[in-house]
């Protein structure tokens, strides 16, 4: 897919299909009004006999249109002018992008006008690329009839921006199609059914960016030099499976020649490839979701992608421990104690709040890399589902500071996140009589007594912790990855890689 940013005037562009957006009650946007001008009133004449009404998600394709260079016409609406702003032309894109995907069009030109506020060249390139790519998507199904043909699409172009914000543009245009090629990767793997996605399938998808780039390098530890590094807590949660568990650690380095290497960003990805929950079952009901308990380690691997084909400068280490979660005669067992890495000991009272116990271990292993931030991301728990819906991720903190921050790239990419507490009370609720912690704390506070169990491993490390249970994918008949938070974490990495460009440009 080639992507560009063009400076003429619209009405001129030899290109399959021109976008157009129009506001409600028929107000066209500038770039529409001088467009309806060169065709002779055309949209004019479509507006006032009610053909088109420009609400938010409506589009209408005019197959030839006199009088202009481009071979069709989309309008797409705008929906009220007042209103209209980022999350709107996010909208709009889509909409154009998803119906012009039903034709055979090759190349696509966005013509639309930008919100007064808070878009710039850079963020509508971003905009336009990232959301193209993700409409692109189509699901990796194992289905044994004929596959639909993919769109036909090749290039994309957006406009008019001017000769200033040329630049600016087009550098959102290359973040953007990173961007959504990381949520095609994220999807990719979480759509795929465990008995295919297995941890060692985990490890040669990371094994594959290494090929790709060469500045990302990948280890990965078996069972044995898992059990070497004293990892207790995840050999635990894997003695139920057949399925061999695997340590995956890929580091990123970046190419700043002459530079003194800095402290890097450390990426924690829960990877449990299926989770019945082990001897604390799960309801049969839905259980076939639990193949996306990986979404944590998928997220973070297909980061790394991003902040490589980006060549970001700063250095990124992701850490995914992975493995199953399944009942036999030879798991764990609710009351069994266990020690993790780190020499603290576990009484395990549910042996579905598996995640925790992967984690922890995981954690422990970053503080090798003396890392200047670590941010774990995982499926964690249902509490987290309760309190924040599929709408926003959580997030907790030992530092208010990055927590913030995480919040702020989430608002900034629309892959929201909401700060939750994690104060010592709910650190209280984990306390054994015969360990020095429980792997659970009761009902109340739950998503929260899960990042205080995480939060025992990490004193001294700047951390945070992303519950992704409720947005890292859908359920029921819309059963699928949403790629999140791969946007929310690259716009993270981006805006620290870059830290000296200008807050409405990131």
């Amino acid at each position: 897919m080639k992507f560009d940013a063009f400076t003429a005037d619209p009405s001129s562009l030899k290109t399959d299909a021109l976008v157009v957006g129009v506001h409600e009650d028929g107000d066209l946007s500038a770039v529409s009004r001088k467009l309806d001008s060169a065709a002779g009133g055309v949209l004019k004449r479509l507006i006032g006999r009610g053909d088109f009404a420009g609400r938010l998600g409506d589009s209408l394709l005019l197959p030839e249109t006199a009088g202009v260079g481009p071979k069709r016409l989309l309008l797409v609406g705008l929906g009220n002018r007042a209103q209209y702003g980022r999350k709107a032309l996010r909208r709009a894109i889509g909409t154009a992008v998803t119906a012009l995907t039903r034709t055979r069009v090759k190349s696509i030109a966005l013509a639309l006008d930008l919100p007064d506020r808070d878009v710039d060249g850079y963020v509508y390139g971003r905009l336009a690329a990232e959301v193209t790519v993700v409409a692109l998507y189509r699901v990796n199904d194992l289905k044994s009839g004929r596959k639909p043909k993919p769109p036909a699409l090749e290039s994309v172009t957006i406009g008019p921006v001017s000769t200033a914000e040329a630049g600016a543009a087009r550098r959102g245009l290359e973040d953007g199609a990173a961007i959504g090629a990381g949520v095609h990767a994220m999807r990719d793997l979480a759509n795929l059914p465990a008995n295919v996605c297995t941890p060692s399938y985990l490890a040669r998808a990371a094994r594959d960016l290494a090929r790709r780039h060469r500045s990302v390098r990948v280890q990965v530890l078996d069972e044995a030099a898992i059990r070497r590094l004293g990892m207790g807590c995840f050999l635990a949660v894997t003695r139920g499976s057949e399925e061999p568990p695997r340590f995956i650690v890929a580091e990123y380095r970046s190419r700043r020649a002459g530079a003194r290497r800095s402290p890097p960003v450390v990426l924690v990805g829960k990877g449990i490839t299926f989770d019945t929950g082990g001897i604390s079952l799960k309801d049969p009901p839905g259980m076939d979701e639990m193949k996306f308990d990986m979404s944590g380690a998928a997220a973070v691997i297909a980061t790394l992608g991003v902040v490589a084909e980006l060549e970001l400068p700063l250095d990124v280490v992701v850490l995914v421990p992975a493995c199953e979660n399944m009942p036999s005669g030879r798991a764990i067992k609710p009351g069994d104690i266990v020690t993790s890495a780190s020499g603290l000991t576990v009484e395990i009272l549910n042996t579905d709040a598996e995640g925790r116990l992967v984690l922890c271990d995981a954690l422990h292993y970053a503080r090798r890399y003396k890392p200047d931030t670590v941010v774990d991301v995982a499926t964690l728990t249902g509490a987290c589902v309760v309190a924040l819906g599929a709408h926003h991720t959580g997030v907790m903190s030992n530092t208010d500071e990055l927590a913030t921050e995480l919040v702020s790239a989430g608002r900034n990419a629309d892959d929201r996140a909401w700060q939750l507490p994690l104060t010592d009370e709910y650190g209280e609720q984990l306390k054994s009589n015969f360990a020095d912690m429980a792997n659970v704390g009761g009902r109340d506070g739950g998503a929260i007594t899960a990042a205080a169990f995480l939060a025992k491993f990490t004193a001294g490390l700047k951390w945070a912790h992303l519950d992704i249970a409720g947005t890292a994918y859908l359920g029921g008949a819309q059963k699928g990855s949403t790629g999140r938070p791969v946007p929310l974490l690259s716009e993270f990495l981006i805006r620290r890689a870059r830290s000296g460009a200008s807050s409405k440009s990131r």
